[in-house]
Formats: structure tokens, sequence, C-alpha cells
């Protein structure tokens, strides 16, 4: 289980809900307070696309990987996200202070399951999310460091491919 040092600048937001899934590296919560929905996308990972889009056309372009089987990856990645969380769920959204949203509005947040596991965390060790390195967090170099044992041990994604 990952530890947050309350040391740092961290907002925690409480009270929040499971409404809908987005994809394998982001979702829409509910304040359940405010009734308000917001969507998240996950500090320190990312997932493969599961809609053609331009960001599919960068990947198949660097990765050398087609779009197709790359969307194919992305539904993994999206179904097991969907696995690991129910829609209903409480959670706990955990935000560093300085990185609050991304450049298109989206809330960026550590989410903490009701059980206490972190979600970004599970995603990269289980093989189905990779880190996200153009934006920095403070776990990043864990998740680098997960990502990797994953790809060693061939686990989610890596089953099929050797990078993504």
């Amino acid at each position: 289980m990952t530890y947050f040092n309350a040391n740092e600048t961290t907002v925690q937001k409480n009270n929040l809900k499971i409404k809908k899934y987005v994809d394998g590296d982001g979702i829409i919560l509910e304040d359940i307070i405010s009734k308000k929905e917001f969507e998240v996308r996950f500090y320190g990972i990312d997932a493969p696309e599961i809609n053609y889009c331009n960001k599919i056309k960068k990947d198949e372009r660097e990765l050398q990987i087609p779009a197709a089987l790359l969307i194919k990856l992305g539904y993994l990645s999206f179904n097991f996200l969907k696995d690991q969380v129910n829609l209903g769920d409480f959670c706990t959204l955990i935000q560093e202070q300085n990185n609050l949203v991304d450049k298109y509005g989206r809330h960026l947040g550590y989410l903490i399951l009701s059980d206490g596991r972190v979600l970004n965390e599970i995603m990269v060790k289980e093989g189905y999310a990779k880190p996200y390195n153009e934006v920095f967090c403070e776990k990043l170099p864990m998740y680098q460091q997960l990502n990797l044992q994953a790809k060693i041990s061939r686990k989610g994604l890596y089953f099929q491919v050797d990078k993504f």
C-alpha cells in the first residue's frame, strides 16, 4: 500500500463515489454532498486509448503498433479497471497541491479505494498502464519501478506486447 506524506502539500477529497468509467486511466466521480460530478485523470499513469483519436495516431507512429491493436489493449486496460472498482463504490482522491488539473481541465489525482489500495498503483503493478512521464507526480519513480517489474514478469498488457 502506498503512503502519502502528510508534510507534503496534498489535498484530500473524501465523500466521493464512482459514477462512470472513462477509460483505463480516468474515471468520473461524484461528490456525494454537492452531487457535482467531475472527471479524474490518474496521476502518473497512461493506458492505451479506447477510441481512434489524435493520441492513438501519435502512439501508432511512435510505438510502431497498429491502432487497432492499441485500441484492443486499451479495452483490456479499461476492463481491468472496471474489475477493480464498481460503480457506486466510495473512494478518496489525493491531489498534489501544485498539480490539481491537466490542460484539459480534468482533475488529477491518486484514487484511494475503500480498502486503502491506490488504483493508479494497481494499474501499473498489474501491467495495465504504464508510467506517464510527461507530467511529474510524487509517485512517478515508484510507478517506473513497478512498470519494469510488470514488464519483466509479462503481466497484463505485457503478456501480448513489449511496449504500449
